[in-house]
């Protein structure tokens, strides 16, 4: 079967960085699987996996803005450190969760100076080429209940 919108697609795969540095990977017997077409992965990769079927290998180079977004530096923020009074300890690489005018917003915490704290909004892989080595393990059609939830049971 061919993919294409409205499948359960199973892929194994390793996501690496420019350098060759391992971002993420599937598991051992645990493809990851999606519903083709409703936006449950990066559009750089759904858009190559779209007719390929089971048992093709690809290698693709996904652009930022076809991945995770560019860096958006209004997200990139000093903040007074009295809004993190009630956590202990305050340290890079912490991540907190904001109310904006948006909804809730997840922050990486990047620096914490004397009187205020340095946070970015972006996502970790914002800004970032990314490197993904495919192999489309399986490919169904989804079920009229995965299509109307939006992803795969």
């Amino acid at each position: 079967m061919t993919i294409e919108n409205d499948c359960v697609v199973s892929i194994d795969y390793v996501l690496t960085d420019n350098d060759g540095n391992v971002i993420d990977k599937s598991e051992a017997n645990e493809p990851l699987r999606y519903l083709h077409g409703h936006a449950n992965i990066i559009p750089g990769l759904e858009n190559e996996l779209a007719g390929k079927t089971t048992g093709d290998e690809l290698n693709v180079k996904v652009d930022p803005k076809d991945g995770y977004g560019e860096v958006e530096p209004s997200l990139i923020q000093d903040v007074p450190k009295e809004q993190f009074a009630a956590i202990e300890n305050l340290s890079a690489g912490m991540q907190v969760q904001a109310q904006t005018d948006q909804g809730p917003l997840v922050f990486t915490i990047t620096e914490v100076k004397d009187d205020t704290v340095m946070v970015d909004g972006n996502h970790p892989l914002a800004g970032i080429e990314l490197n993904f080595a495919v192999k489309v393990v399986e490919v169904r059609k989804a079920e009229q209940t995965e299509i109307e939830h939006g992803h795969v049971h």
